[in-house]
């Protein structure tokens, strides 16, 4: 007699209308040009994702105020994500982290709604003396809330540096100006990066908070010479965390 294997048998879950995504998006209302590397382009990643916008999630709504109010349809996309079979989650603006908590309880499986969730890992592989640069694409609204939220307590080691005085960043991230040219937004964020180096000589690594940024991690690397976070870097180690695969070596 012949046995079957029972290795390839599968079993549908009701509402789920498609499967082998790896990681779940919630997303901003918002006008930009996503491009390779950013957050909100899918052809960036090696994997499959699933993008889910909130409703009423504005720039001023989330990136601004950290409304309360946004809570309910936050977990809502969240929990959305999960019956569409998403096994990790993360957003597209680093200002959801106001709503990290609230997303975390209502899902069943790892959320990481900001990249600024890496400052404490990057801060403990640094030498005491040395400070984490972090650039934010509003610093004027990077409110205590959201940083005790996501795990920072303690921002004595860190500079802050917020892109919002860089015209071509405000027209296009802030202003939702429709377009984007990269030229000159990556020259604005290597300007940036360097100011803060120059000011602050005892940075020894940089992060980069909005998904915006990641196209351009490469050029502030290579402009200062140092070890440069980004969001994109994050959801990978996330997405392996997730989906382990045997290690076979080269043999």
């Amino acid at each position: 007699m012949v046995s079957v294997s029972r290795g390839r048998f599968y079993r549908a879950r009701r509402g789920q209308v498609a499967y082998g995504y790896s990681i779940g998006i919630v997303c901003l209302e918002y006008f930009l040009p996503f491009i390779p590397g950013d957050v909100g382009n899918a052809s960036t990643y090696d994997f499959p994702v699933l993008y889910r916008e909130v409703e009423g999630a504005t720039f001023d709504a989330i990136i601004q105020r950290q409304d309360p109010a946004m809570v309910p349809p936050i977990v809502e996309a969240a929990r959305e994500l999960a019956r569409q079979g998403a096994k990790a989650m993360t957003s597209d603006c680093g200002y959801f982290g106001a709503y990290q908590r609230e997303v975390a309880c209502a899902v069943p499986f790892p959320v990481s709604l900001s990249s600024l969730l890496q400052a404490p890992l990057a801060l403990t592989m640094l030498a005491p003396e040395q400070r984490l640069a972090v650039l934010v694409a509003n610093g004027a609204s990077l409110s205590d809330r959201l940083l005790e939220r996501i795990g920072i307590v303690d921002t004595s080691r860190i500079v802050f540096r917020g892109l919002e005085d860089k015209p071509e960043f405000r027209k296009t991230v802030l202003d939702e100006c429709g377009t984007l040219d990269a030229d000159l937004v990556e020259q604005e964020v290597v300007d940036a990066a360097l100011e803060v180096q120059s000011k602050h000589p005892e940075v020894g690594a940089i992060l980069l908070e909005c998904s915006d940024l990641p196209p351009y991690s490469a050029a502030v690397q290579a402009a200062t010479g140092l070890p440069v976070f980004d969001w994109i870097g994050f959801i990978n180690y996330v997405h392996q965390a997730v989906n382990a695969k045997p290690y076979t070596g080269f043999f």
